[in-house]
């Protein structure tokens, strides 16, 4: 589970967030490429835009559900 504290600086301001436990495995950026982006100096993915309609809120749900070290999270606002 995604920890707030631990929420990286790159991402977009917002509900959804990406914390330092991102491995810069790809799966979110090639599933939701407008949502997600990738800092190279870091090595990790951030969200880049929150979603905006809900087939975005959906890809982005699905996205989280899928991430192999739960690093993609909602603040909970």
């Amino acid at each position: 589970m995604a920890n707030l504290s631990d929420k990286l600086p790159d991402n977009a301001p917002g509900k959804f967030y990406v914390d330092g436990e991102c491995i810069d495995c790809d799966q979110c950026r090639e599933a939701a490429p407008t949502l997600f982006g990738r800092n190279a100096d870091t090595c990790k993915s951030f969200i880049q835009r929150q979603p905006t309609t809900p087939q975005d809120l959906e890809l982005l749900q699905e996205v989280m559900n899928s991430c192999p070290t739960q690093a993609i999270g909602d603040d909970g606002a």
